[in-house]
């Protein structure tokens, strides 16, 4: 049996990485050639056999935006910060009604600040990246870094995985 000393030295803090789109210019497109091909699909009549479907210029358009939008995505990696200070956030933030643990407005966003390690950041720099992406993209910074903070270890146990291995053999 190992003792605390040498799972002190094994130890390393939870990491998690996002994907983050910086560029909502090119999520709405995205989200506009979505809408468009949707609705040509359900209006489009051909007058006659030899017409090509709209859809299919918009679905090509689609792609590649969609590709446009996946490439204006920046990983963020947060690790967890440690008991003392994760509390002392908290602490730093707290609500002002008694049945909920933080402020809801400030204590997002100074987590995640404190907990990105790559990019680094200050809480001016994380108000700063609040203004331009949306509500969307921030809530997956605040549950990664929710999630470092407070989140069970993953499972080591996966059926994707599993199964993937299983098709390919890999099981033996």
């Amino acid at each position: 049996m190992p003792s605390i000393q040498d799972i002190l030295q094994q130890a390393k803090p939870r990491e998690r990485t996002v994907q983050v789109c910086i560029r909502g210019d090119l999520a709405s497109e995205v989200e506009r050639l979505t809408d468009e091909l949707s609705k040509v699909s359900q209006d489009w009549q051909p007058e006659s056999i030899a017409d090509e479907h709209p859809g299919r210029r918009i679905a090509v358009e689609l792609q590649k935006a969609r590709a446009s939008a996946r490439a204006a995505e920046q990983p963020f990696v947060l690790r967890y910060i440690g008991d003392r200070a994760y509390h002392d956030l908290l602490a730093a933030h707290p609500s002002d009604k008694d049945n909920e643990l933080f402020d809801d407005h400030t204590f997002p966003k100074a987590l995640i600040a404190a907990s990105c390690v790559d990019p680094q950041m200050t809480p001016e720099q994380a108000d700063e990246l609040f203004e331009v992406i949306n509500q969307g993209e921030q809530k997956k910074l605040f549950d990664a870094a929710w999630e470092v903070h407070n989140g069970v270890g993953a499972s080591p146990f996966s059926l994707a995985a599993s199964a993937l291995l299983a098709g390919l053999g890999g099981d033996k």
